[in-house]
């Protein structure tokens, strides 16, 4: 079990990255609503394909939980039974998380791939935690951190189900893309302690720090970038459908987003360069610098050409993946302490 357990770290590490790519997509297009409850879905485990199945009928079974829309309100069965021919209200209650009761299939199962992605990765970081047991006799702090992944991702469903009875209030959504790069920074903290790789890394003290920075440079990033999306979505929900128009007089947040940028970039290549000259071999640099340049290609695209198809979900990802990449080359330049410099 104990030669299994890096592997089962790494698929762990995975599917949460798979959650983010899930969570990007629901946010591009802007599915966040399509499932008005939680854990299910209208009531169901698995969502219904027709609005059909959310009206009323009569000679109809519906079981207790099931949601129907009606009078532009969500009713929940409050019992099993079998509908007649005229709608009794008796068998109905009023849904209190909130009053969104808008059935979209697309969005609907957009929600609710995103939602079945979250429950594998669940079940991944569980069996890794499992797994971590070989470790309690020789690195205890590998287990207690497995078992806190698990915990977080239950605290990551909660804070799920809290943004969707918020209906998608911009503070929940902040927080639980943190939560999720916590998680990502914790699994790869564990992977770290498991790695029997030497890697020929110089550390350098000032090097180190400026890492340290960067990464909070680049958490800022991500916050502030949170902040942007949730403008362009009251943007959207304030009925200005064209995109070009979504960065008309925008916040402040935009501005502080798009000048962090050149400060994010210009730290970066500091440390590449600095790097390179005294050859301290960290080589992950290179992909550091090529996903920051994605970033920005990304951000102009969606600033001056109009959010082309796909650019927001691919700037979100695209940060996440940077995000942990910083975070595991800051473990490597607190590691790898052979040579001084």
């Amino acid at each position: 079990m104990k030669n299994r357990f890096p592997k089962a770290a790494k698929i762990a590490l995975i599917f949460v990255y798979a959650v983010i790519v899930a969570g990007a997509l629901v946010r591009m297009t802007g599915s966040g609503m399509g499932c008005p409850d939680w854990p299910k879905c209208f009531g169901y485990y698995i969502p219904p394909t027709d609005i059909k199945q959310l009206t009323w009928s009569k000679n109809r079974d519906f079981k207790k939980g099931q949601v129907i829309i009606k009078d532009e309100t969500l009713l929940v069965a409050k019992d099993n039974f079998k509908t007649s021919t005229q709608f009794d209200a008796s068998h109905w209650e009023k849904y209190t998380k909130h009053d969104y009761a808008i059935f979209n299939v697309y969005h609907t199962w957009v929600e609710y791939v995103n939602r079945l992605v979250g429950a594998l990765a669940g079940l991944a970081c569980f069996i890794m935690a499992v797994f971590s047991f070989s470790y309690w006799n020789e690195k205890r702090k590998i287990t207690w951190l497995s078992w806190l992944v698990v915990f977080m991702m239950g605290f990551q469903g909660w804070l799920g189900a809290k943004v969707v009875y918020s209906v998608l209030n911009p503070i929940k959504i902040t927080l639980h893309m943190v939560v999720a790069l916590i998680i990502v920074a914790v699994i790869l903290y564990i992977i770290r302690l498991t790695g029997l790789k030497k890697e020929a890394l110089k550390f350098n003290s000032n090097f180190r720090k400026l890492m340290v920075f960067s990464l909070g440079l680049s958490l800022i990033q991500i916050i502030l970038g949170t902040q942007v999306r949730q403008f362009v979505d009251e943007q959207v929900k304030n009925g200005v459908n064209a995109s070009i128009m979504w960065l008309q007089n925008p916040t402040l947040d935009f501005y502080l987003h798009r000048s962090f940028s050149i400060i994010v970039l210009l730290v970066n290549l500091y440390l590449f360069n600095k790097n390179r000259i005294e050859n301290l071999g960290f080589y992950k640099m290179n992909w550091v610098l090529f996903l920051i340049g994605i970033e920005i290609i990304t951000g102009i695209s969606m600033a001056y050409f109009d959010f082309p198809f796909g650019s927001q979900a691919i700037h979100l990802i695209i940060a996440s993946i940077l995000f942990g990449l910083q975070f595991y080359m800051v473990l490597e330049s607190r590691k790898s302490k052979s040579v001084t410099i």
